[in-house]
């Protein structure tokens, strides 16, 4: 049997290892200590902007601190990219406020600002006005950031971004998990750079990211003794955890360029092959970490779907299937939902395919060899 050619599986460096003896060396054993500063001090250095990180265990917990700190509760509502991981819409739930779930545009993948001021101006028809808005950069490509903020803007609601998969890449020049009122990113172990399991909340000011911490360490009040005013969160990220990330840090842009370079080897199969399409950056303004590579497989295609990913199983390749829309799941059954049902298209047509930054030329040759043999 072929050993197995994963999805996207973690890449560790020689670097690693340094950091976390380190924590071990000074007993930094805890949620805190120099890797701690030291991975927040990276990011806030790589993201620009003079933003402020707070690393916290994951990134749905970032998105859950934002939706705090916003004020989101019960039975408030807040708007959320349909097309994407649960992650983004669970937050909503734990608060007790109402997803209202919108679609995807064409050319990203991502909420759509057409369909987004549809249901904002639906709601504040229904005096309901959304108390934020839940953007996501799905796969590494960045949303249509500039006219989701100016839709945003227009109706003074808050933007909470989701860069979970999006590290490293850019819209017009500016780094994804910089555009929001709070950003978030993952660090779970599938992605671009990893600390075995993580995220961070990513802020506008010093203030914003010490309440962050505060609610992400029980909310513990300044007293000799252990006082509580607000309900806290055991949330903080561990000074282990943050060690793997520095060092990790320190080949992210290896990592980009290598998962870009994976793209392109896709890209070349894909383009003699009719009925098969590759997402692509619409222009020169998008720039992804393509932390996966993704295909749609019309009905014109040589193969279809089940066909494709049968031949991928059956030689121990992982593939899996786009993410099924939110409005689409049981348990978000009976929400609101904004769009042309786009999001369900892509679900039933797309497939993700092995993306890793160390995926080896003979994975890739083995894949290619099988892709030949359906067509």
């Amino acid at each position: 049997m072929n050993t197995k050619i994963a999805l996207s599986s973690s890449h560790i460096s020689t670097n690693e290892i340094n950091f976390v003896r380190d924590a071990f060396a000074k007993n930094q054993v805890t949620t805190s200590g120099d890797n701690i500063i030291g991975f927040e001090k990276n990011l806030e250095d790589y993201l620009g902007q003079d933003k402020k990180v707070a690393c916290l265990s994951s990134g749905t917990a970032a998105i859950h601190l934002a939706l705090v700190q916003l004020g989101v509760g019960l039975n408030d509502e807040v708007i959320c990219q349909t097309f994407t991981f649960c992650g983004s819409a669970n937050p909503i739930i734990y608060q007790g406020a109402l997803p209202v779930f919108v679609d995807s545009d064409p050319d990203t993948w991502n909420i759509c600002p057409i369909h987004l001021e549809e249901a904002i101006k639906d709601r504040l028809a229904n005096g309901k006005k959304p108390k934020a808005i839940i953007i996501v950069h799905l796969y590494g490509m960045p949303c249509k950031a500039g006219q989701l903020i100016e839709v945003a803007n227009k109706y003074q609601i808050p933007i909470v971004e989701d860069a979970a998969e999006s590290f490293g890449s850019s819209y017009k020049g500016r780094k994804c998990g910089t555009f929001g009122t709070y950003s978030i990113i993952s660090f779970n172990g599938n992605k671009i750079i990893t600390t075995s399991g993580g995220g961070a909340l990513v802020c506008n000011t010093k203030e914003d990211k010490n309440q962050t911490i505060f609610y992400a360490t029980q909310a513990r009040d300044r007293a000799p003794h252990y006082e509580h005013s607000k309900i806290g969160y055991n949330y903080r990220m561990s000074n282990i955890s943050a060690g793997i990330g520095r060092g990790q840090m320190q080949v992210l842009d290896k990592h980009i360029n290598l998962r870009r370079n994976v793209n392109e080897f896709y890209t070349k199969i894909f383009k003699s092959i009719k009925g098969v399409e590759i997402q692509k950056e619409p222009s020169k303004d998008y720039y992804s970490n393509f932390w996966l590579s993704c295909i749609l497989i019309h009905e014109d295609a040589p193969f279809t779907k089940a066909q494709f990913q049968d031949a991928m199983h059956a030689n121990n390749i992982e593939t899996r299937p786009l993410w099924k829309p939110m409005h689409m799941q049981k348990v978000f059954k009976g929400f609101l939902y904004f769009g042309d049902q786009l999001s369900q298209t892509l679900f039933e047509k797309g497939i993700c395919l092995p993306s890793g930054s160390n995926i080896s030329l003979e994975d890739l040759n083995r894949i290619k060899t099988v892709i030949k043999s359906i067509c």
